[in-house]
């Protein structure tokens, strides 16, 4: 059964939509929880993505070993937490069958998501790269579900040949330019090298390309503009810096028995500020007790 959007669904799936036509690049911010997703709400940004690898880390454990129903969950409580666009790492869709795949999506919806994005990587780690004709029916199979909804939902499709270690620039265009074929709406390779490879693939492609940045590739959101990108995400950086932080004060007190790490922490006030509900109207006209 597919799954009914409400009007608030609907709209933030037609604004997350409308962000890729845009005048100039947006940022989609990763969040990992409902506060980290409170949290960069409040800098203004206009939508949010889930990291399967950051809400891992979360858990205790590594990337790759989160659940389909994990995954989902903790969307569903990004999406409650803001009320912001969310589109989700589907990660390689939680199946290998193209039905199984079309199920994800539905899935997603439910959980409220108004896009997500599926990559062709196998999880094997002697091929993890799966055949071109294999990864272009998944895609379609994803594409054809979320056809099928009642609202814009915004399909990814992810090559992930650099980021498995296969820096292949012509395949990996030669995959996304398939995937453009079979209906993705949006296109992205993580862990491209360098901005003359990320020019090379927003030239050789029509849809919106987004770019994963916070790494080693140091480009602004102007000068990615300027290569052709329309979306940029942050993937697992923004978590991979918090327990940078958590581990430098941990060393810190663990080898040289100071506390420095203070000085750099967010303020208890602040924190409490930035996390507090907003006061709703009608409490705000409610006389006081």
């Amino acid at each position: 059964m597919n799954h009914t959007a409400d009007e608030a669904q609907h709209r933030r799936a037609v604004a997350f939509r409308d962000l890729h036509t845009g005048p100039r690049p947006f940022v989609v911010p990763n969040p990992w929880d409902a506060g980290t997703a409170t949290l960069l709400a409040g800098f203004g940004f206009a939508a949010l993505a889930t990291t399967g690898a950051g809400l891992a880390y979360s858990l205790g454990r590594p990337d790759g070993t989160v659940s389909r129903a994990e995954i989902l969950d903790n969307a569903r409580s990004i999406v409650e937490a803001t009320g912001l666009p969310v589109t989700a790492d589907l990660e390689s869709g939680f199946a290998d069958k193209p039905a199984d795949i079309a199920e994800t999506i539905r899935l997603a919806a439910a959980a409220g998501l108004v896009g997500g994005s599926i990559e062709d990587s196998s999880g094997r780690a002697d091929d993890p790269i799966r055949p071109l004709d294999e990864a272009v029916e998944r895609v379609a199979a994803a594409v054809e579900a979320a056809r099928r909804l009642d609202f814009p939902f915004t399909l990814t499709a992810r090559a992930e040949n650099f980021f498995q270690g296969r820096p292949d620039l012509d395949d990996t265009i030669r995959r996304l330019k398939a995937y453009e074929e079979a209906g993705a709406d949006v296109l992205y390779a993580p862990a491209l090298p360098d901005a003359e490879a990320i020019r090379a693939v927003c030239s050789a492609v029509d849809r919106p390309v987004n770019v994963l940045m916070g790494g080693a590739l140091k480009l602004s959101v102007t000068e990615l503009g300027a290569l052709g990108v329309r979306r940029v995400s942050t993937g697992s950086a923004l978590s991979r810096a918090a327990l940078g932080a958590l581990t430098r004060a941990a060393r810190e007190i663990s080898e040289l028995g100071t506390f420095g790490f203070g000085a750099d922490a967010l303020p208890y006030a602040e924190a409490n500020g930035l996390l507090a509900p907003a006061p709703s109207a009608d409490r705000e006209s409610d006389p006081a007790p």
